[in-house]
């Protein structure tokens, strides 16, 4: 049974991630938003070794928000690693898709 509170999209949106890596170090970078919900998503792609616990800047098109990074799963050879991120408390959410809507399509597909 899925634990997770809200619905999900499965997507492949392309976005723009930016912060400060594992090395103190600022980076930007282009990767994949998977499994997006109204407050998080999985980022799939990362190259930068990122910390659970670091605040992402996240755009999508023209609109950004800022995230917590809640998980780390990093690749055997530490050049892919998958982020789960949720959205700080006063952001709102910036994926253009219907999520309520898309979940629904898919419960009656």
């Amino acid at each position: 049974m899925d634990r997770r509170r809200e619905q999900r999209v499965t997507a492949a949106l392309p976005v723009r991630v930016w912060g400060i890596d594992a090395y103190d170090q600022a980076f930007t970078q282009i990767v994949s938003a998977r499994n997006v919900s109204a407050e998080g998503a999985l980022l799939t792609g990362m190259r930068h070794r990122i910390r659970q616990g670091e605040i992402l800047e996240v755009q999508y098109g023209e609109r950004k928000a800022e995230f917590r990074v809640v998980w780390v799963s990093e690749s055997v050879d530490h050049l892919r690693a998958q982020v789960g991120i949720k959205a700080l408390p006063s952001e709102n959410c910036i994926w253009d898709v219907n999520l309520q809507q898309c979940c629904e399509f898919v419960g009656n597909g």
